[in-house]
């Protein structure tokens, strides 16, 4: 069955770039030999991100004066960009600018995907309002051996541990991926005290 993912790489504090909208503490970390998102990706059939997440991908591929640089990272695949001002589009792209309630959005990108998965590349207030309205199905994070203090948080919502199962784990360089299954979950049963205990019989 098709998921909602998000899938992204994280400081051990919780923040998904700096508080310069930087990455560069994330290309420093050792991501090993095999890098995971390919496999990823070839899963994915539609996905969307938010207006900063989509000027950082125009800034640091320089994707509009050269597209293939798209096409190379996301072929055809059909992408969605949250944003309330005007923003370049990539040449050639299947990108589509949008705004407003991500639930219309999302009915969208699940018919775009014809069966596989749709992935959230952030940033954690646009996976937020996914949130908020119940179509995360999962998260994936890459856990950077980095502390930031501060910066742009990965997800600011609450979930609760009845909210996330941990499904996965997974050591790849220098980064720790876990994955988990995001939804509420039936608590276990809970037995009072003295329950289970052999009873003496009553006494006469």
């Amino acid at each position: 069955m098709a998921k909602t993912q998000y899938y992204t790489a994280t400081s051990i504090d919780g923040y998904i770039a700096d508080e310069n909208n930087s990455l560069d503490w994330l290309f420093d970390v050792d991501g090993g030999a095999e890098n995971p998102f390919g496999g990823f990706f070839a899963g994915v059939g539609a996905f969307a991100m938010g207006a900063n997440t989509y000027e950082w991908v125009l800034a640091n591929d320089n994707v509009v004066e050269e597209p293939q640089n798209w096409q190379d990272l996301y072929g055809q695949v059909p992408c969605w960009v949250f944003t309330n001002r005007d923003l370049p589009p990539v040449p050639h792209a299947n990108v589509f600018m949008v705004s407003g309630d991500v639930q219309r959005v999302h009915e969208a990108m699940m018919v775009a995907a014809k069966g596989k998965n749709v992935w959230l590349v952030g940033g954690g207030n646009l996976v937020g309002q996914f949130v908020d309205r119940g179509l995360l199905d999962e998260i994936i994070l890459g856990m950077a051996p980095v502390l930031l203090g501060r910066g742009a948080p990965l997800l600011p919502r609450h979930l609760s541990s009845r909210e996330m199962i941990l499904t996965g784990t997974a050591q790849v360089g220098r980064f720790a991926y876990l994955t988990y299954a995001v939804g509420t979950q039936p608590l276990p049963e809970r037995h009072p005290v003295g329950a289970g205990r052999i009873q003496e019989p009553a006494r006469r």
